[in-house]
């Protein structure tokens, strides 16, 4: 039984290899045998293309050892002779010996013809069109195609400054947005400024407002202020905002910026001072690229702002390139700095008498002059974004937007549940039926997807998370796509009624039925400054804010 089935299986494999082998320059004739099939060459073609389907059916068929003889008499059959392929099917044969005859007018080895393989070839394909590997971390390598990883799929960023020739370039300018109806954060921002400006060597640029007020109320006035006026970016905006927002825009939803496109006094870096939301505030005045930003504390949480005030003026004028990074120990003239340091090791919690936890702490709480990144370079989170399109039923784009956090579709006004279809590159996901669902960036999985149940990730993870909010069902879990996917929402026509969208929490807007939510990774990212790595950050934040796995340690026995 076991002969038999063996016998069927290379026949099928034999039969359904005839149009390949044929198209490559071979010919499949009929023999008087068990599967009834034998291949010449009917033309010159190259070897290895049938060397790689003859290894595999001669490794699986031949249980003895190959021989001198055997590799002598292989590949120097005549397709004119009659009498080589009758004296080859004469007699019985039995399943194990099935005759695949290769014609080759050369005398190489079997050996040499094994080795001999077709090259495989990785590209990466979208739904439209695929595109050849270039630079990336898989690759092909060796005789037998093996496919392995060059590098890991993301990694710390770097940059820094060429010291040398800074001053053959435009003096940089800085923006600095500040914390609203903050007394205490506007005088310390003022501060600042004037020390930037006495130390020398760049531009500032404030909103008009907080111009005004370092104006009047600080006596900060210089001609090296510059007034920052927000540009609508093209292709972004939506119908639907009032007209005095800067976001509002009626028409050209589907276009994007062109080669001749300068948006003009773009600053060099961008410096909150302020909470979280500042740097989500931020982050919409750049919809398209958008300078690194410095993100320093001033907020309640802080989860997203490792830098303290104190550390400012120097994380400013490093972060630009413009001091030499500090090599002496125990220059530590800023006390708050050294809170700052200090809240870094307390993040490892006191834990009991344990002397290498104790020794780590008395380590990391070291005197040492702040610096932002190593050698001089200063590391960045690539902070990854969602754009999204809201189409009416006839597939006009009416909003578009790029979030940092998360879009939001729930049932708005409505005491019914939303009813959601939604889509995977183009393949049906599922039916969402929940008072609203998530979609967020791995920045946004610690905001509103982490209350809702949602899986906390690192922000160098590139993928897209789904949480529902609140399902009327017991099966629908949190789920994790990668970043190179679209995904799609529509309002269906038999729901109960409209649904809602918002997009990091603003610019809600109504969703009628068969209205879509287009939703895929945007090619403009927030880069972050870390104040240590991104990974040494990320860590710090959640066991500072959130208590991450924290109690109190079980005692040895």
């Amino acid at each position: 039984m076991n002969l038999t089935f063996v016998s069927l299986s290379l026949c099928i494999i034999l039969n359904t290899s005839i149009f390949n082998l044929y198209a490559h320059g071979f010919v499949v004739t009929p023999v008087n045998s068990g599967c009834g099939n034998t291949i010449h060459r009917s033309g010159a073609v190259k070897a290895a293309v049938v060397r790689q389907l003859t290894t595999d059916d001669d490794d699986d068929d031949d249980d003895e050892p190959r021989t001198d003889a055997d590799d002598e008499g292989e590949g120097t059959y005549d397709p004119l002779q009659p009498s080589s392929l009758q004296s080859s099917s004469s007699g019985s044969t039995s399943p194990e010996s099935i005759p695949l005859l290769l014609l080759d007018s050369g005398q190489k080895t079997s050996r040499e013809r094994r080795s001999r393989r077709r090259t495989m070839e990785l590209s990466w394909c979208s739904k439209d069109t695929c595109q050849p590997y270039q630079n990336s971390r898989e690759k092909v390598v060796g005789e037998n195609n093996d496919i392995e990883f060059d590098s890991p799929a993301t990694g710390q960023v770097v940059y820094n400054w060429d010291t040398d020739a800074i001053e053959a370039f435009n003096t940089p300018r800085i923006l600095i947005l500040v914390k609203r109806n903050d007394d205490e954060l506007m005088a310390t921002a003022a501060d600042a400024v004037r020390e930037l400006f006495a130390a020398g060597g760049l531009r500032v640029m404030l909103q008009p407002e907080v111009a005004a007020k370092f104006k009047h109320y600080f006596g900060v006035d210089d001609d090296k202020i510059e007034l920052f006026e927000n540009q609508p970016e093209p292709g972004f905006g939506g119908s639907h905002l009032g007209s005095d927002d800067p976001m509002y825009n009626s028409h050209n939803l589907d276009c994007d910026r062109d080669d001749n496109y300068e948006k003009l006094y773009t600053p060099d870096l961008v410096v909150t001072l302020g909470g979280d939301g500042l740097l989500m505030y931020a982050s919409t005045l750049f919809p398209g690229p958008c300078p690194p930003i410095l993100c320093v504390s001033g907020g309640s949480l802080g989860f997203l702002t490792p830098f303290s005030k104190g550390e400012m003026v120097h994380a400013i004028r490093d972060c630009l390139g413009l001091v030499d990074s500090p090599t002496a120990e125990g220059d530590m003239n800023d006390d708050e700095a050294l809170e700052k340091e200090a809240s870094y090791s307390s993040s490892i919690p006191e834990l009991a008498s344990v002397g290498g936890i104790k020794q780590l702490q008395s380590m990391s709480k070291r005197k040492t002059k702040f610096t932002v990144g190593a050698n001089n370079q200063i590391c960045l989170s690539l902070r990854m974004r969602l754009e999204c399109q809201v189409l009416n039923r006839e597939g006009i784009i009416r909003a578009r937007f790029n979030v940092l956090n998360e879009v939001v579709i729930d049932r708005g006004d409505s005491p019914y549940l939303a009813a959601l279809e939604c889509f995977c590159d183009d393949v049906h996901l599922t039916t969402v039926q929940a008072d609203g669902v998530i979609f967020s960036t791995p920045t946004g999985s610690t905001a509103y997807s982490m209350s809702a149940g949602g899986p906390v990730a690192h922000p160098a993870l590139p993928a897209i998370f789904v949480t529902p909010i609140c399902p009327h069902v017991l099966s629908f879990r949190s789920m994790v796509f990668p970043d190179h996917v679209v995904l799609r929402c529509f309002v269906a026509e038999d729901a109960r009624a409209d649904a809602a969208v918002t997009f990091d929490g603003k610019y809600r807007r109504k969703l009628n039925r068969g209205d879509n939510v287009l939703i895929r990774m945007s090619p403009y990212p927030v880069p972050t400054i870390n104040r240590v790595d991104h990974s040494a950050d990320w860590l710090t934040g959640l066991k500072r804010n959130f208590n991450f796995n924290t109690r109190v340690r079980q005692a040895p026995l």
